[in-house]
């Protein structure tokens, strides 16, 4: 189906005008982008990358073997250009539309300002923008202070 160019109605009509132009659905839906917070997928991937900047930046100065392994492990994932993963950080960030360089450049200035002479304390920084639905924990029972009655 084609669309239809607006023609001058006949004048011998009660309200002269243009006939409004055919739109087909897949024309109007071509200019709506999805929400990415809509979509599990990207939900995911932006979860893994949340979870490997906080790993990230708790464990930039550990002193602890589990703590050096951890911090080299995300190191090594945010340095990798791998793209056969749909999981690898090049990947994600395509994904989400973010720019992977950017973001490696600003981890490792921040890491090496976290090494340097003067140490900042090593803060976990969580994005503003993770959404959960729902309450994750609820706790039931009888409320604090109140004794069981027989």
């Amino acid at each position: 189906m084609e669309t239809q160019t607006a023609r001058k109605l006949d004048e011998s009509a009660a309200a002269p005008g243009l006939e409004p132009e055919t739109i087909l659905p897949s024309q109007f839906f071509d200019r709506i982008q999805i929400d990415a917070s809509l979509q599990p997928e990207k939900r995911l991937m932006l979860a893994v990358l949340e979870d490997a900047v906080g790993t990230f930046q708790k464990h930039v100065v550990a002193s602890n073997r589990r703590g050096q392994r951890l911090f080299t492990e995300a190191e090594e994932w945010f340095a990798s250009e791998a793209t056969e993963w749909p999981f690898g950080f090049e990947n994600i960030c395509e994904a989400l539309g973010l720019e992977s360089g950017y973001i490696r450049s600003g981890l490792w200035r921040w890491r090496d300002a976290q090494r340097g002479p003067v140490p900042i304390s090593a803060k976990v920084v969580r994005f503003p923008f993770r959404r959960v639905n729902g309450r994750r924990h609820s706790i039931t029972g009888r409320p604090v202070g109140l004794r069981r009655s027989a």
